[in-house]
């Protein structure tokens, strides 16, 4: 598998990375989280990502990767632990980056990041917002120091905050999920610049948009969800009829997509099976979409440029879940 740098840091990744969210309890047994780790080395994958949130993730990388002489990146994460979680904790951080180290089984980890440092009400992360400083800035300064962390990062999900965080240059790398894919773009107007003109590393999470992406959903699109907003149900059409007259798959498409944009370091598959892995990496085997596919896809991005009001952060699964009667907001 082709190598990109991750920015400034030196390292090379591998241009399809693993997401550790589903190689966990979230994705299924030991025993199958594990077969999907090592089969993703053995096919070139050289970076994997994952974060105290997601579920056991980090006790499972740390059990599978024990024995791995095959070289690797790692990355976690600072948020959400211990609980109640206390952001401004210098005690607490450093005894959440301890666990990590524990539970991966390491005495150090390649990258840390700040989890969702961008989004508003989610952490209260810095005692000086405008500057973006804290005790987590002392944390990640220590780590350095000590040779705990080689680099530090933002891992977050919104397209227009996050991108004064990244202008502070204190950062090397940055991983944005969810607004930079085949039908969302948001990222493209702040967030990446702002990481190219600061040399960072760009990491896109979720390609797949949650699975909005994974597969096709004609039925849905066309004749149920009667909640989907029509600008994005007419672009949705517009889409797979342009699959229909090339004839690819639409998780292919994405991906490949991701990979086309020369700025980008690496995409994160959040596979979870053996399978998933194959697939995805058979896909950016591939390489970057040609020309004047890249120029349709614009066309039809361009159709709903921004994400409509009211529209589901997480349209994928309820698209899986098939709930043509019921809106976003059921449980049912």
């Amino acid at each position: 598998m082709n190598t990109r740098p991750l920015g400034r840091t030196g390292l090379q990744v591998s241009e399809l990375a693993l997401g550790g969210l589903f190689v966990s309890s979230v994705g299924g047994e030991y025993d199958q989280a594990r077969a999907t780790i090592h089969r993703a080395l053995q096919l070139g994958v050289n970076y994997i990502d994952t974060a105290p949130s997601y579920a056991n993730s980090e006790e499972v990388l740390g059990k599978a990767l024990k024995d791995v002489k095959t070289p690797f990146i790692l990355s976690t994460k600072l948020g959400g632990r211990p609980k109640p979680f206390r952001p401004q904790d210098k005690d607490g951080l450093m005894k959440s980056v301890k666990r990590s180290l524990r539970l991966l089984k390491r005495d150090h980890v390649d990258i840390l990041m700040i989890h969702e440092p961008d989004r508003p009400g989610q952490y209260n992360w810095w005692s000086d917002p405008v500057n973006f400083d804290g005790p987590v800035m002392e944390v990640l300064d220590d780590l350095k120091r000590q040779g705990v962390i080689r680099f530090t990062g933002l891992g977050g999900t919104t397209a227009y905050e996050m991108a004064h965080i990244i202008k502070t240059g204190k950062f090397d790398v940055l991983l944005t999920a969810f607004n930079y894919s085949l039908l969302w773009r948001e990222a493209e107007h702040e967030v990446l610049p702002a990481a190219k003109a600061m040399g960072m590393g760009v990491i896109i999470g979720s390609p797949l948009q949650q699975g909005a992406l994974a597969r096709r959903f004609d039925d849905q699109i066309r004749h149920g969800a009667r909640w989907l907003n029509s600008p994005r149900r007419a672009q949705y059409l517009a889409l797979y009829d342009f699959l229909d007259e090339i004839g690819m798959p639409v998780a292919e498409v994405a991906i490949r997509f991701v990979i086309s944009n020369p700025d980008i370091s690496c995409a994160l598959m959040g596979a979870r099976s053996v399978a998933e892995v194959e697939q995805n990496v058979r896909a950016v085997e591939k390489g970057p979409l040609p020309a004047d596919v890249l120029k349709r896809l614009d066309e039809i991005a361009a159709l709903v440029p921004f994400r409509p009001f009211e529209e589901p952060f997480g349209l994928g699964w309820i698209l899986s879940a098939n709930r043509e009667h019921y809106g976003p907001g059921w449980a049912r």
